[in-house]
């Protein structure tokens, strides 16, 4: 299957499960190829065939979106290099989830969540801690009576008690021995942090020196803008002052060309699902002031404004309200 053939099948799946889907990035360059909202889940989605094609810059720069975005990044995908993505298991590639189709059917349409995560060592499962004490003791076994029917030490035991995954062959010798299961689910749309340890958001990268004065001006707007390396938009900027009726805005820069136009196009989608702003810095003047909702700000007009009000008037009257949930 085609990558192409593929986003466009997880793109019908995520409509048919209830969201609203973004127009699909198809720009360079991009860290994740759609956007997508059900409710008060967002989710941020890179889709590949070959998963390995996924690398660590790419991973920071997804993570980074999802802080500044409140969404979740994930990865569709079909295989690695040496085989086929298992169903019902989730992967991690430099700190974000990743699976495989049949999976992403679960967990959207279903609403059924993986219950199997891999890690170094094999596949491991949550193990409900508080149940299996509970089970042992009604059964009246010691922990050394439940190591030696699993075969491992009272020591490991006490740890699956205490909330610590076990293998998936245990986890199926503990279903069979009590007739019932006590893995639960990994909550991947929360981004799967209950089976890994959480990491800091990575820094963010430079800002080109062709945007420089373009931040320069936003900061002294009172926004902390969050420059990106892969994605659609040149930045997030985050308004400092928390206004209610000012979101976090998408920003682009460059000169008013057609490519740009149609990056712009994109930003308005992608404004829409993640209920951000977004605007366009141009180093030429338009005669338009928006494209579908994205704002448009010639250089030229932001050098003759020295009250920062003024500059967000501006933005404000000529990009989209995002709508609310």
């Amino acid at each position: 299957m085609s990558r192409s053939a593929l986003v466009g099948n997880v793109t019908a799946m995520l409509e048919d499960a209830g969201f609203l889907v973004s127009e699909r990035c198809a720009i360079r360059p991009k860290s994740f190829d759609i956007a997508a909202r059900r409710g008060e889940d967002l989710v941020l989605l890179k889709i590949l065939g070959n998963i390995d094609a996924f690398d660590g810059t790419t991973g920071e720069e997804m993570r980074r979106l999802g802080t500044y975005l409140d969404a979740t990044p994930m990865v569709v995908g079909l295989r690695t290099r040496d085989e086929d993505l298992k169903p019902g298991v989730v992967y991690f590639r430099h700190g974000v989830p990743v699976f495989n189709p049949d999976t992403a059917m679960d967990l959207f349409i279903e609403g059924v969540p993986p219950l199997i995560y891999a890690a170094p060592g094999g596949l491991y499962v949550n193990i409900d801690g508080d149940l299996l004490s509970d089970e042992r003791r009604e059964r009246g076994w010691s922990l050394g009576q439940l190591a030696t029917e699993l075969g491992v030490s009272r020591r490991t035991v006490s740890k699956y008690e205490d909330g610590m995954n076990a293998s998936i062959e245990v986890a199926i010798q503990l279903e069979e021995m009590f007739d019932q299961p006590f893995s639960s689910p990994v909550e991947v749309m929360d981004g799967a942090e209950d089976v890994r340890d959480a990491e800091p958001t990575p820094d963010d990268p430079d800002p080109e020196s062709d945007d420089e004065h373009v931040v320069h001006v936003l900061t002294r707007a009172g926004f902390t803008v969050h420059p990106t390396a892969r994605a659609p938009f040149k930045a997030v900027s985050e308004d400092d002052e928390r206004r209610r009726d000012f979101t976090p805005m998408l920003t682009g820069h460059s000169a008013f060309t057609r490519s740009a136009e149609k990056r712009a196009r994109i930003m308005s989608s992608l404004g829409e699902v993640t209920q951000t702003r977004s605007v366009y810095f141009t180093e030429d003047q338009s005669k338009r002031e928006s494209v579908e909702g994205t704002a448009l700000v010639s250089c030229e007009e932001l050098a003759d404004i020295n009250d920062p009000d003024e500059i967000r008037d501006l933005i404000r009257d000529r990009s989209q309200e995002p709508s609310e949930a």
